[in-house]
């Protein structure tokens, strides 16, 4: 079994990407809620625990907190932001809140010796987002960093192996925040990274062959990363019994259901059948606006249809699913604040006629599902291919969704991901697409008035899409993408550019 670290989740809407950059370094994390046990996390005898951020504060009676137990394992415990804050409330620290040791943002920070901090400067800008700070240490803690208004923003007790920081080691923005966390996995656990992408791949292959045996399996194959990394592991278990749905909703990109059937089919073998439902799904979606009921009525017919095609191949007695981890965080985890159903985590009806639901990539970030992918030997086109998600163009769509609508935007978004390509910049940017807006704007074709639809683009470069920034696409490209876009499409006059990063918003528009 694999070295492991637990990462245990307080609430932060972002605590995931604490169990990215710890996979990064080949050691393998979980994420449980803070709801866990104690006798739980004893028995899974990890290598060392690191408790996440979280919006409250600790003397907060409904506050999340955990049994001061923990701490008595003698397993090695580092405190992020709310998680540091805890550690001293329950080591009998002290916290306090003021507006003015508020700390948002860009931070100057500024390290003493500790082994949280090997190889790392003495003065670094961090990354702040806290009202709360601890203003006194516990007994037998010292302060090993400052910042011009937090007193402590990171302490330890190297006897206990209990390090805290106020600041977010995981995000991009703080420096030499990755070598901090390395630092706590080598230094400080000792672990040795034996977490590779090949064990996983050969180790799910097994699992799924034992535990499935000749159980009949149905997958929801839409042609995305996901679903065709999650379709290629199962086939690779359990083979023939193994048959792929790919439903057509109407609602895919340009070419796509044709290039779906095609390569799945002749280059993987694998049973697949397609369900041609778009007048079905369209007629679900009439007059529909808001962006998450779009959801659960995708999500249910989903559902639906793969109850349907199972009963004309005779019982099946589970369902594959692509869920990945930023899927799981954004519909809400523990007690994380929901951002959005997604189709294959939220919104599924509860009466499903299967055994269970399979979701062998729950645990994977996207650059993850990717490199198993090619373990796989997924053809590199196809791994790298645009990520797409379930409810595919409903969500692209601003407000009521209508062929007419979708046929625009499959034309506007064929052209803008041509363009890109044709610029070489396909693996620079992490994920692209167009978006039909709502907004109809004044326009002038030839010596005609036009009154119609706005299109805009959007394009971001992330590692993790957990956070993201938007593309610094040469305007070159975007000017070429937006002359051919309201030449050659019907009913489009004008083009924006989205340059809003994660957070504030979402990648997606809805």
């Amino acid at each position: 079994m694999y070295e492991s670290i637990l990462v245990l989740d307080f609430g932060g809407q972002y605590n995931q990407l604490i169990a990215r950059r710890v996979r990064e370094q080949n050691v393998y994390a979980e994420v449980l809620p803070y709801t866990t046990p104690i006798e739980k996390i004893k028995e899974k005898g990890y290598k060392g625990i690191i408790f996440t951020g979280g919006p409250n504060s600790v003397y907060d009676e409904k506050s999340p907190r955990y049994t001061a137990d923990i701490l008595s394992l003698g397993v090695p415990v580092l405190g992020i932001c709310y998680g540091a804050q805890l550690i001293s409330f329950m080591e009998q620290g002290k916290i306090s809140s003021a507006d003015n040791n508020s700390e948002y943002g860009h931070v100057k920070l500024k390290t003493t010796e500790s082994k949280l901090f090997n190889d790392v400067p003495s003065e670094i800008s961090c990354w702040m987002s806290h009202t709360d700070y601890i203003s006194e240490v516990p007994n037998g803690y010292k302060v090993t960093a400052t910042t011009g208004a937090c007193p402590c923003a990171a302490m330890e007790n190297q006897q206990k192996n209990i390090y805290a920081v106020q600041f977010h080691p995981e995000v991009t923005h703080t420096q030499y925040g990755t070598q901090m966390l390395k630092n706590f996995l080598f230094d400080v656990c000792g672990c040795t990274g034996d977490w590779v992408m090949t064990d996983f791949v050969q180790r799910s292959i097994e699992k799924y062959k034992q535990e499935l045996g000749d159980s009949r399996v149905l997958c929801a194959l839409s042609g995305g990363v996901d679903s065709s990394v999650a379709a290629v592991m199962l086939h690779k278990a359990i083979g023939k019994n193994l048959t792929c749905i790919f439903v057509d909703h109407g609602l895919l990109r340009k070419d796509e259901g044709d290039t779906v059937e095609r390569v799945f089919k002749q280059q993987f073998d694998m049973n697949i059948i397609r369900v041609n439902v778009e007048d079905r799904f369209l007629s679900k979606l009439d007059g529909v606006s808001e962006p998450e009921k779009k959801r659960k009525i995708i999500g249910e017919e989903f559902i639906r249809v793969f109850e349907e095609e199972s009963t004309k191949l005779g019982k099946m007695d589970y369902l594959v699913q692509g869920t990945i981890y930023p899927d799981v965080i954004e519909s809400g985890v523990g007690d994380a604040s929901v951002i959005k159903s997604h189709h294959n985590v939220g919104g599924l009806p509860e009466d499903i006629d299967f055994k269970g639901i399979i979701e062998p990539l729950r645990d994977l970030f996207k650059d993850e599902v990717r490199k198993a992918g090619i373990e796989l030997g997924i053809p590199e086109k196809l791994v790298w291919r645009q990520p797409f998600p379930g409810p595919g163009l409903a969500i692209r769509i601003m407000g009521e969704i209508t062929k007419d609508k979708l046929d625009i935007l499959r034309e506007a978004d064929a052209i803008f991901r041509e363009e890109i390509a044709n610029a070489g910049l396909e693996k620079d940017i992490s994920q692209y697409f167009a978006v039909l807006t709502n907004v109809k704007s004044v326009g002038v074709m030839g010596d005609a008035r036009t009154y119609d639809y706005t299109v805009a683009l959007r394009a971001v470069v992330t590692s993790d899409f957990m956070t993201a920034e938007w593309a610094k696409i040469p305007f070159e490209v975007l000017a070429i993408a937006s002359n051919r876009i309201t030449n050659e499409v019907k009913n489009v006059n004008r083009i924006v550019y989205d340059i809003t990063t994660k957070p504030p918003a979402t990648v997606e528009w809805e």
